[in-house]
């Protein structure tokens, strides 16, 4: 049975206990704490229940299907009874633990390949003032964005091209793959140019005027533009823009960006997003209905803003560049790290570690608050620190621990201390009765695949311009994973002593915190982060 041995997942099994209880309204809910998990996996509340059958009392043969739901990606349900908090239900988990840590049923998929293009557009790097720390709200969210649609098959194109030298710095410090090189060409401005003179918004300039910029081209009626078409979502203060050479090199790098999608046959719906700060949000909407006005179609059309909310830098008496800021976030990370390790962290050795540890920290103090709301950078020695659970430092940390975990068992296969790990389908997973262990698996291997795939959604063309999209998915999960890693790993004697009858035990507890390691990695590597085998 093929289709039942695919991979389970949570949205299936909820699909499914939903439909045992005969209706298409979302009952049940899957829990997370470890207390209620000691008890129950699935709980259709007192409440909803009162709702869907008369005084709350479900009938046996309703209690029945439950116990046997079944289906593709549906987890095998151990027991189903009612409580004073419901309807709980409990997995066979042993059942669980093989299906998502045994061989898999089949070969694996090949990677997705999709039908669609994102253009992701980010205005703070097209200068020419130097980076600051909120520019690199914006930037971090846009490469991180584009990792997470790339994993999901979406191929994405990045604009602007950077050609500054101080920009592309910073970028390579942060780990940011963004493309470099030049804007668009003098023929893709004049094209622009020549759609302006017949746009009946536009209007020209009285030449010579004193108080107008050298490269002003006309300037165009945005406020009447919005009304004729019906547009909602615009800033209503928007009225006359002023049409630059600038302005319209931008738009022509957007406009190429979308043409290389199309003639490359990438796919049938291509999505433009602006990444923006809110300062940056009233500039790119005029610029978002000048592109509409010059160039009509599906992709202007479908333009949306994902802005991200204020950054506000605490105790400096100066303003401080993207530059200064990494550079005391890593002398910071520097000094916190020798106080935790001495001369070792202190040796060359280190350098690439506590460059990794920098990058962690910043990518996390920016990404791991909602892309909507403002974010404060302290920047105090005392706010960075490599015993903190919520930093990115923690997570790394905890990313080495897995790493020094096979490095120690890998050493003692090799001095004949423990047997190599045998193949999935000869491992004893009943062996897996630890609390912590369900709590891995259920809260993170089980629903991982499904937390990408959320993180990377973005709506659908709609009325509005704004769009919201959960970037800060992955951050929350590592950090939360971290944390119950760590209890377990504090707890739990992984390696323990070489005799025969505790090898099953360890091999399936081995089998677990690969697939742990596994996906701390995939997760990292949308942040660009690389996993460290030493800390």
């Amino acid at each position: 049975m093929e289709t039942a041995e695919c991979r389970p997942g949570v949205a299936a099994t909820l699909r499914a206990l939903n439909g045992a209880l005969g209706g298409t309204a979302a009952l049940w809910v899957k829990e997370s704490s470890a207390r209620n998990l000691r008890h129950r996996d699935f709980l259709a509340p007192r409440a909803a229940l009162r709702a869907a059958f008369t005084g709350g009392q479900v009938p046996s043969d309703v209690i029945a299907g439950v116990t046997s739901v079944s289906g593709p990606g549906v987890l095998s349900v151990g027991g189903c009874q009612q409580t004073a908090a419901g309807l709980a239900v409990q997995l066979r988990r042993p059942d669980a633990f093989r299906r998502l840590l045994g061989p898999p049923p089949g070969p694996a998929p090949p990677p997705p390949v999709g039908t669609e293009v994102a253009v992701l557009h980010c205005p703070a790097l097209r200068g020419p003032a130097a980076l600051a720390p909120r520019h690199l709200r914006p930037v971090l969210l846009a490469d991180h964005l584009a990792q997470l649609l790339r994993a999901q098959g979406v191929s994405v194109h990045l604009v602007p091209a950077v050609d500054d030298r101080g920009s592309l710095e910073v970028l390579r410090q942060l780990r940011v793959e963004w493309p470099s090189g030049s804007a668009a060409g003098p023929d893709a401005v004049s094209a622009l140019k020549q759609a302006l003179s017949c746009c009946p918004y536009s209007v020209a300039c009285e030449p010579g005027a004193a108080s107008l910029p050298e490269d002003v081209v006309c300037k165009v009626h945005l406020k009447n533009f919005v009304e004729q078409q019906g547009l909602a979502g615009y800033d209503p203060n928007l009225d006359v823009l002023l049409v630059t050479e600038g302005k319209l090199r931008s738009l022509a790098e957007l406009q190429r960006a979308v043409l290389q999608c199309a003639a490359g046959g990438q796919g049938s719906r291509c999505s433009v997003v602006h990444v923006v700060s809110c300062e940056e949000e009233f500039q790119q909407q005029q610029m978002d209905l000048l592109w509409r006005m010059l160039d009509p179609g599906a992709h202007t059309a479908s333009q949306k803003h994902l802005v991200c909310g204020p950054v506000k830098v605490t105790t400096p008496s100066f303003p401080i560049g993207a530059d200064q800021y990494f550079q005391l976030r890593k002398r910071q990370m520097y000094d916190a790290s020798v106080m935790k390790y001495g001369e070792l962290a202190q040796d060359e050795a280190w350098t690439e570690v506590i460059d990794a540890l920098t990058v962690a920290a910043i990518r996390f103090e920016l990404l791991s608050t909602a892309h909507r709301s403002q974010i404060t950078l302290d920047l105090e020695a005392s706010s960075i620190s490599t015993k903190g659970t919520k930093s990115g430092a923690f997570v790394m940390y905890n990313c080495a621990r897995l790493a020094t975990l096979f490095d120690t068992y890998l050493r003692a296969v090799e001095q004949g201390t423990y047997p190599p790990l045998p193949p999935a389908s000869k491992l004893n997973f009943s062996c897996l009765r630890e609390e912590g262990e369900w709590l891995l698996l259920f809260n993170y291997l089980l629903p991982f695949p499904e937390v990408l795939q959320q993180a990377a959604q973005l709506p659908a063309p709609s009325k509005g311009l704004r769009i919201t999209a959960n970037t800060e998915a992955v951050c929350k999960f590592l950090i939360q994973l971290s944390m119950d890693f760590s209890s377990y790993y504090n707890r739990v004697h992984v390696l323990g002593e070489p005799f025969p009858h505790l090898f099953d035990q360890m091999f399936a507890r081995l089998q677990l915190l690969g697939a742990v390691r596994d996906m701390f990695h995939r997760a990292l590597a949308t942040l660009h982060l690389p996993p460290l085998s030493q800390i």
